[in-house]
Formats: C-alpha cells, structure tokens, sequence
C-alpha cells in the first residue's frame, strides 16, 4: 500500500503526538508528507526533520492546498466538519487517521476498547495481564503511544489499542481479535451534531472484531454489526452458564469469567463498583486474547489504578480525599457516584464543576441525591450547584477544598469528579487533579 503512495501527495494534518508519530513513519517509508498545522508554533516541531518533507503551512487551512492532496492524515484533534477539509473531501480527497494508516499496515493480533469512561484503566490493565501472561503486548493509542510508534516496535506481538471516538470516525479497516465499548455517555456534544452519532462512531470499533464484548446494562454498547461472537458482561449475575459477571456464593461476590470463577470481588485493589466492570471486562478480554487465569488474578489483585482516576490522594482522621479529575463528563461523574456509595459510611462530597461542553448538566440530577454536600466552581459551576439545594459555590479549587475540609467529618470522602473539562481553568485535567491533590494533603497535616 505505502509503495503507492511514493507517488501520491500525502499531508499529515495537525502535528501533535499523532501527527509527529505519522511524519516519522512516513518519512521511515520514504514518503515525502506535506506537513500541515492550524498553529502557528506547534509544540515538537524543531524534532522533525522538515528538510526531508514536502513543505510546511502553519495557521488557518488553506481549503484549495488541502483538495491538491491524495490523501489526508488528519489528527483526531481536528474536527472533520472544518470546511477546508469538508471542501477536499469533496474534490475526492481520502481523509483518515494515524489508526486507519496503523491498520492497513499491521500483521499482529489487536485487541480494541473504546467507551466514554474507563477506557485507559482498562486498556493497562489488559497490558500488565498480557505480559505477565508471557506475551509481548503493548498498549497505544488514545492512551498515550502513537500507535505508529507503536507498530515500529520490534518485539511487539500484540497491540492493546485505547481508541477514541475521534480516531474511530477516521478508521475503516481495523482487524481486532476482541473488541468492547465500554459504556456511552453524553461527551463531546460540540464535535457531534447528536447523540445518536456520537453512538454510531463508537460502533466502529467492532467493525472487523471476532469477539465483540458488551454492558448489558448499557444498550448503546450492544454491537450494531455482525459480529461472530458477542459476549455481554455485567455486575449482576451471567446470563448464560458460560457467561461473565457477578455472583454471590456463600457470601461472598466472585467476578465470574466465561462460566468459572476467576476470584473474589473483595481481592480487588480499585474502590468502585464501575471498577469491578472494569476489571471484568479486562479479564475477559485477556482471556479472549490467550491469557490464563493464573496471569488475570495475579495481576487485577495488584493493579492500584491510573492517576486522575478515582484515585486515594489522602487519608487523615478517617476522611479520604479522592481524585477523579479525568471525570471530564456527566457519565464517568454518575459512575463514581454510584460506585462509591456504597462503600461510604459517612458524607459523600462532591467538587465539581468547569467546561461542560455542551452538556446537558441536568443528567446529573440524579446522581446527586447519592451527594451530602456539594461544591461547585468553574464556568459551569453554576448550572451544577443548581440542581442541589443548599450546595456551596467557589471560585476556584483552592477555596473548594478549603470549604471541603471544614465540613468533612470522619468517615467523609470528598471526591474531585468534576463532570467537566478543564480547560477553563487549567491547561489540563492533570494539572486539576495534582492541585486538587497538594491542597487535600495541605488542609489534612
């Protein structure tokens, strides 16, 4: 395929991570990108070897150097509804992404997870599963790793892809051995004109699946297209003797795997019943992918969970201060309210609030009665601190936590889950999350 295009004008369009990873790749296969960038100094840019290129166009798309193109690789940062890229797609111009160029050239066994939330604590947990397991995984994608860095890597022999809806809309051809959408909550609203296409773009991910696995308690995961297996998964009890899920026995709750018990839920080190999902559905991906229970145990009863993502920051006089700041929606706020709860013996506290792009922040309605106290900052802080009577609004993270630490008492949680991007106050989530995280360990000395 990339024979072909020696002779064919390729631009690779945004030049972050992706984008970078694509020039390298390119260039590795003696193609000549265009490069092209709606800023005018993007970040890395000095690394790449330019002379090699065909040229470089820094700031607003040019709509008639973009229909000049064969191809376009465009960063899943930009949004296809641009009308320089609308207008080349109409002059005939193929438009696809770093994943789509990955698939078309990838031999080796693939397993695919998408979803609004969770995405990354389960994508590394089927990593560490893998390779404990003896086989060389690799984790790429969304969460992190080009994948065309990725596919560079010698010693891979399988690749655990985080996918977004961004990079699905661009990818055709991906070939997966097993393949899940986690959950589907209302996100990125400004880049869809609906929910329902926000659904359809996540569907793409078991085009080309052998297994497809789903959330029966999610009917936006169920697989649209044919594929030969579909395996559903849930906290409550297996649909079918060979089924996954959740059974008591004795007392006890046990994640049950393909009809067997694998281990008890209590062994796992993550808080969160949406935790538990998430360590099902790892498992059962790992499974599908060759790995044994032996592997599956061992590594869900050591893996602690991912920063930012319900994460223990601080724990003082019995109050525990959780971190959830990758909860950049309503969805992943509802899922850690109701897998909390029930752990809780005193107040839950919540902070939330920032840029809720496009939400609907009445969704979080219900969710909020599981709330005793709730503390809102941030452009959306408002629309929130709305729906509850008697919640408390700030103006910033500082003043926040302080008002956090005056009304917790022992056996509280205060939890950072904001349901809103960042942006509006911070460069980024992690940056919300590692503040959020010095001032809890500042009001608890």
């Amino acid at each position: 395929m990339l024979s072909k295009w020696r002779q064919q004008r390729i631009a690779v369009v945004g030049l972050g991570l992706s984008g970078q990873a694509t020039v390298r790749f390119l260039l590795q296969h003696g193609i000549r990108p265009v490069l092209m960038d709606t800023r005018r100094k993007p970040s890395g840019l000095t690394d790449l070897p330019l002379d090699k290129t065909d040229g470089l166009y820094l700031g607003e798309l040019d709509a008639n150097r973009l229909a000049q193109m064969d191809v376009l690789i465009v960063s899943p940062g930009l949004d296809l509804r641009h009308s320089a890229i609308r207008f080349a797609v109409a002059q005939g111009v193929e438009v696809i992404g770093d994943v789509e160029l990955f698939a078309r050239c990838n031999d080796k066994p693939v397993i695919a997870i998408t979803g609004s939330n969770g995405k990354s604590t389960v994508t590394r947990m089927v990593e560490a599963i893998l390779q404990y397991s003896g086989i060389k995984a690799i984790a790429a994608g969304n969460i992190g790793l080009p994948v065309l860095d990725a596919i560079q890597q010698p010693d891979s022999e399988m690749f655990v892809l985080e996918l977004s809806s961004f990079q699905l809309d661009t990818t055709t051809s991906l070939r997966s051995i097993a393949s899940t959408i986690l959950n589907v909550s209302a996100d990125h609203l400004d880049r869809y004109a609906s929910m329902q296409a926000y659904c359809a773009s996540k569907q793409r991910v078991y085009q080309g699946s052998q297994q497809a696995f789903y959330n029966r308690a999610d009917a936006n995961t169920n697989p649209k297209s044919s594929v030969n297996e579909q395996h559903s998964l849930g906290l409550d009890a297996p649909e079918a003797a060979d089924g996954y899920g959740i059974m008591a026995r004795a007392g006890r709750y046990y994640l049950m795997l393909a009809g067997s018990e694998l281990m008890p839920v209590s062994q796992l080190p993550l808080v969160g019943r949406h935790n538990q999902y998430n360590a099902l559905t790892a498992a059962a991906l790992s499974l599908a992918a060759g790995a044994d229970f032996a592997s599956i145990r061992h590594e869900l009863s050591q893996f602690r969970g991912l920063a930012h993502r319900c994460q223990l920051v601080q724990s003082k006089d019995d109050i525990r201060w959780i971190n959830d700041s990758k909860a950049t929606n309503i969805g992943a706020t509802l899922a850690a309210l109701e897998g909390l709860r029930p752990d809780i013996q005193g107040q839950l506290i919540l902070l939330a609030g920032g840029d809720g792009k496009g939400q609907q922040m009445s969704e979080l309605t219900a969710g909020l009665q599981q709330v005793d106290q709730l503390i809102t900052f941030g452009q959306d802080g408002p629309a929130i601190a709305a729906l509850k009577t008697g919640s408390f609004q700030v103006k910033d993270m500082a003043e926040a936590v302080k008002q956090a630490a005056s009304l917790a008492k022992p056996g509280d949680v205060v939890l950072l889950s904001p349901a809103c991007a960042s942006l509006d106050m911070f460069d980024n989530y992690q940056q919300r999350g590692e503040l959020f995280a010095q001032l809890a360990k500042e009001v608890a000395r």
